[in-house]
C-alpha cells in the first residue's frame, strides 16, 4: 500500500494562511475577544467517556446508551464524567468516494447503526437519551465536504449556490472514510454550507463537536465551524484532533475549547483486531514532552488534549496500576480533558477508585497547566501552583525499576518555610519535609504530593525519607563502576537503625569499605554508602546488569521501613572504522565483530519528525550500489517502530538533507519504502507490504536516482516493497543503519548483521 501526504499545494496553503491570518468569508469571522469562554463551555476541562479506543468501528445506539448509562450507574457522572461521544463510523461510508450525503451535502446517518424513531434522526434519538440521564452528548466530524456532495452538486440548504461552486480539488483528511475534499471559504455559500452543517448538529442535541484529521491549512475550516456552532446558539464544545500544530496553538486557543497534542494514545496491538490492550506505556510515556512543550498554551476556554483516559478495565487498559496512575497525574497535572476510552459497562474495582479520587480530579480541575521541573532518562518532575499557594508536583519514574525522585520546595516557587506537609494524593499518606522533596517511585510510577509550607515541624507527621543509587560517570564500554548508596532523611525528625545493602547478577562482584549501617540520621542528614562494582566482560552488543539498591529505618517506635531503588547498567562496545554514528534522538550504539546494534528513542521518522540513530558509511551510496543487511531482532516499542537501511545526502543534517529514503522493517506494519517526494528532508511518501519478521534481510539497490528495496525471510527469495524515484539524490551519499522506537522518552534496540555495500 501507498501512502502520500500533501504536497506543495498544503504547504502553499498553510505558509498563506499563516501569513494572512484565518477570516472566514460567507459568514460571521470569529470574534478576536471569543475563544473557549464566548460559547459558554469550556471553563474547567471536560471529562466523560469516548467510543473511539473500546468500541472503534462498530458504534451502535445500543452500545452507546449502555455506556452513557454506566457512567450514570457507575458514579462517574457525580465525579464530573458527563460527556458521552460517538467518534468515527457514526454515518453511511460506502467506500473511498466518501460519506454518503443528505440533499444539503451533509453526513448521512447509518440507519442500521442508529434507528431513526418517530421522525427523529437516529443520532438525535441516542442523544435525547443521554440527555435523559443528565449527561451531555457528543459527536464527530471531518473538515472539508464529501466528493459524493460534489459528484451530485448537492444544494447548499437555504442558497442559490452547490457544492461544486465551493469544493476545491485538495484532499481533505478523513483517516478512514476517505473521500473528503476542501473549501475554498473565499467563495459565495462556503460558510453557509457549515452553517447548514451545525445547524442539523445543533437541532440533533450535540453538546460536543470533535474535527478530526485538522491540520495547518485547515485553519479556516476551524473558524467556520467555529463561527458556525457560535451561531446555533447552542452551547456546543469545540474539540480539534489531531497532532495540532504548536506554533498555531493561539489560533487553536482562540477558535476551540481543546485540541489534542499529538497522534493516537491507542496502540492498536491487540491479537487479531481487538481493541485490548487499549494502550502500552510507551505511548503514556511519549506524552512528558508533549506536555512540557504545550503548558504555556492551556488555560480556561480551551485545553491541551492528551488524548483518552485509558483506565477502567484492568490489565486489558494495556497499563500496569502503577502506570495508570501515572497517565491519570500526569494528564490532570497537565489540566487535559479526561476522556475515557474503556468499557465502561465492565468496569475494574480498583480502575474505578483510581478515577473516584476526588483530590486527584480536582488537581485536572483546577484548569492550572503544570511546568516540567526537571527531567532526565529516568524521571520527570511536573509541577504547579495552586490559587491558595499550595504546589502539587508529580514525582514520575519513567525507568524500569524502582528508584528516588527528588526536587526541592524552593524549585516549586514555594516560599521559604520552617517545615511543609507533603499530601500523598494517591496514598493520602501525610510526611513532613524540610525543603527537599524526594520519593521513591516504582518502575513506571508516580508520587503525586499537595506541598503546603508551615511555620512549624508538621504536627504527626513522619519525615519523608527517600533511598537512591548515583553511579559515578563512565564511558558506556568500561565494566568498572562506582556508585553511591544514599538513604536520605529529608524533614526534620530523625530515624533510626539505618542500614543499606547492595545486590547484582551472578558473576558481579561488589565491594565497599563505607559503613552500611547508622544508630541515627538527623533531620536533613544521610547515610552514604559507596561501592565498587565489577561486571563481566561479554560478547553481546548491550549486555544489561541489573542492580538492586535496599535500604531499611526505624522511625519512633513503628516497625521496620523498607526502601528500593535499583538501575540498569548496559555495557556496548566501540564502534570502529569506517563506520560513523549519529543520533539526532537519544541513542547509543555497539559493535561486535560483524554485528551492529542500535538503542534509540525517536517520536518518529516520517512528515516533519526526523529522530534517529545511526550507524553509517559517509559517501558510500552511489549509482550502482547494493546495500544488504540482516536485520536480527527489533524492540517492539510501537507498531510504527522503524529499523533498517538510510540513505541520505547528509544523514547528520535530519531536519534538511535531501536525497533522502528509508528502507524498515516495523513490528506491526510490515516493510517500509519511505522517501522523500519533494526534496525538503521529510519523508513524505511511502509504499508498504508483508508482515515483519525476525530474522530478515533487506536490500536496497540503486540505478541512477532510481531506489528499489526488497526484504526478505530467507535470504535467497527477495520481495519487492517499492520501486522510487528521488530526484534529489546527490552522486554520492551517505548510507546507514536506523533505528526510531516510535515512542518518545522509550529506548528501542535493533540488532543487525552483514551490512554490507557494493563499492
Amino acid at each position: 500500500m501507498r501512502r502520500q501526504i500533501r504536497g506543495a499545494l498544503a504547504a502553499l496553503t498553510g505558509a498563506l494562511l499563516l501569513t494572512m491570518g484565518v477570516t472566514a468569508t460567507g459568514g460571521q469571522s470569529a470574534r478576536a475577544d471569543d475563544n473557549a469562554v464566548g460559547n459558554a463551555v469550556g471553563a474547567k476541562p471536560a471529562l466523560g467517556w469516548s467510543s473511539w479506543s473500546f468500541v472503534r468501528r462498530d458504534p451502535t445506539a445500543q452500545t452507546i446508551e449502555a455506556q452513557a448509562k454506566a457512567l450514570k450507574t457507575s458514579g462517574l457522572a457525580k465525579n464530573g464524567f458527563v460527556y458521552a461521544n460517538v467518534d468515527d463510523f457514526w454515518y453511511q461510508c460506502p467506500g473511498s468516494q466518501g460519506p454518503d450525503v443528505d440533499q444539503y451535502g451533509r453526513w448521512v446517518t447509518d440507519p442500521v447503526k442508529f434507528p431513526p424513531k418517530g421522525g427523529e434522526n437516529g443520532i438525535q434519538v441516542v442523544a435525547d437519551y443521554v440527555h435523559s440521564l443528565g449527561l451531555k452528548f457528543g459527536l464527530y466530524v471531518t473538515p472539508g465536504i464529501s466528493q459524493q456532495a460534489v459528484a451530485k452538486n448537492t444544494a447548499i440548504e437555504g442558497t442559490p449556490y452547490h457544492a461544486r461552486d465551493i469544493a476545491t480539488t485538495t484532499t481533505e483528511s478523513n483517516y478512514n472514510c476517505g473521500g473528503m475534499v476542501g473549501i475554498d471559504y473565499t467563495k459565495p455559500g462556503a460558510q453557509t454550507f457549515i452553517d447548514s452543517w451545525a445547524g442539523q448538529f445543533a437541532g440533533w442535541g450535540i453538546d460536543y463537536l470533535k474535527i478530526d484529521g485538522v491540520g495547518t491549512w485547515d485553519q479556516q475550516d476551524v473558524q467556520a465551524w467555529s463561527d458556525a456552532l457560535h451561531h446555533t446558539g447552542r452551547p456546543i464544545h469545540l474539540e480539534l484532533s489531531n497532532n495540532l500544530d504548536i506554533n498555531n496553538a493561539a489560533t487553536w486557543k482562540k477558535l476551540s475549547n481543546g485540541w489534542r497534542t499529538g497522534g493516537d494514545i491507542e496502540c492498536y496491538c491487540g491479537p487479531d483486531g481487538s481493541s485490548y490492550p487499549l494502550t502500552t506505556w510507551a505511548s503514556v510515556a511519549s506524552r512528558f514532552d508533549q506536555v512540557a512543550a504545550w503548558a504555556p498554551y492551556g488555560g480556561p476556554g480551551g485545553y491541551n488534549d492528551y488524548d483518552s483516559l485509558e483506565i477502567g478495565n484492568g490489565a486489558n487498559n494495556g497499563l500496569t496500576p502503577d502506570e495508570r496512575r501515572t497517565q491519570m497525574s500526569l494528564w490532570s497535572l497537565a489540566a487535559s480533558p479526561l476522556f475515557l476510552g474503556t468499557d465502561l459497562t465492565h468496569l475494574d474495582p480498583a480502575d474505578l477508585a483510581l478515577l473516584k479520587n476526588a483530590d486527584v480530579l480536582a488537581v485536572d480541575q483546577d484548569g492550572i497547566d503544570a511546568k516540567r521541573i526537571s527531567s532526565d532518562a529516568n524521571a520527570q518532575v511536573f509541577a504547579k501552583t495552586e490559587p491558595n499557594g499550595d504546589a502539587v508536583v508529580g514525582l514520575f519514574n519513567t525507568g524500569s525499576a524502582p528508584r528516588e525522585v527528588a526536587t526541592t520546595a524552593s524549585a516549586l516557587g514555594l516560599a521559604k518555610a520552617r517545615d511543609y506537609s507533603l499530601r500523598d494524593l494517591w496514598s493520602k499518606r501525610l510526611t513532613e519535609s524540610a525543603g527537599r522533596i524526594a520519593a521513591n517511585v516504582p518502575a513506571h510510577g508516580v508520587v503525586l504530593y499537595r506541598v503546603h509550607g508551615s511555620r512549624h515541624v508538621v504536627s504527626g507527621a513522619a519525615p519523608d525519607v527517600s533511598f537512591g543509587l548515583n553511579w559515578a560517570p563512565a564511558s558506556s564500554d568500561s565494566t568498572t563502576r562506582t556508585v553511591t548508596a544514599v538513604l536520605s532523611d529529608n524533614g526534620s525528625r530523625p530515624i533510626t537503625d539505618a542500614a543499606l545493602a547492595l545486590t547484582g547478577p551472578a558473576g558481579t562482584k561488589i565491594t565497599t569499605h563505607s559503613a552500611t549501617r547508622a544508630k541515627t540520621i538527623r533531620g536533613g542528614q544521610a547515610l552514604k554508602v559507596t561501592y565498587s562494582v565489577s561486571i563481566p566482560s561479554s560478547a553481546k552488543l548491550f549486555d544489561s546488569s541489573d542492580f538492586k539498591g535496599s535500604a531499611t529505618y526505624r522511625f519512633k517506635s513503628a516497625g521496620q521501613t523498607r526502601l528500593a531503588a535499583g538501575d540498569t547498567i548496559t555495557v556496548n562496545h566501540q564502534v570502529t572504522a569506517p563506520y560513523k554514528t549519529f543520533a539526532s534522538t537519544t541513542a547509543s550504539f555497539s559493535q561486535s565483530g560483524t554485528q551492529l546494534g542500535i538503542r534509540a528513542q525517536g517520536a518518529d521518522l516520517y512528515n516533519g519528525t526526523n529522530e534517529y540513530g545511526t550507524v553509517y558509511l559517509p559517501g558510500a551510496e552511489h549509482d550502482g550500489s547494493v546495500t544488504t543487511v540482516k536485520l536480527n531482532s527489533q524492540s517492539d516499542t510501537d507498531v510504527w517502530a522503524k529499523a533498517g537501511i538510510m540513505v541520505r545526502n547528509d544523514i547528520t543534517q535530519p531536519d534538511t538533507s535531501p536525497g533522502y529514503l528509508a528502507l524498515v522493517a516495523t513490528p506491526g506494519n510490515g516493510y517500509l519504502l519511505d522517501w522523500d517526494s519533494d526534496g525538503d528532508g521529510k519523508l513524505d511518501s511511502q509504499d508498504s507490504t508483508g508482515t515483519a519478521v525476525y530474522p530478515s534481510w533487506l536490500k536496497l539497490v540503486r540505478n541512477g536516482t532510481t531506489y528499489s528495496g526488497y526484504y526478505s525471510t530467507d535470504d535467497v527469495t527477495w520481495n519487492l516493497v517499492g520501486t522510487i524515484d528521488v530526484p534529489t539524490a546527490a552522486a554520492t551519499q551517505d548510507v546507514g543503519l536506523t533505528q526510531t522506537s516510535h515512542a518518545s522518552g522509550t529506548t528501542g534496540e535493533a540488532d543487525f548483521d552483514s551490512f554490507t555495500t557494493t563499492p
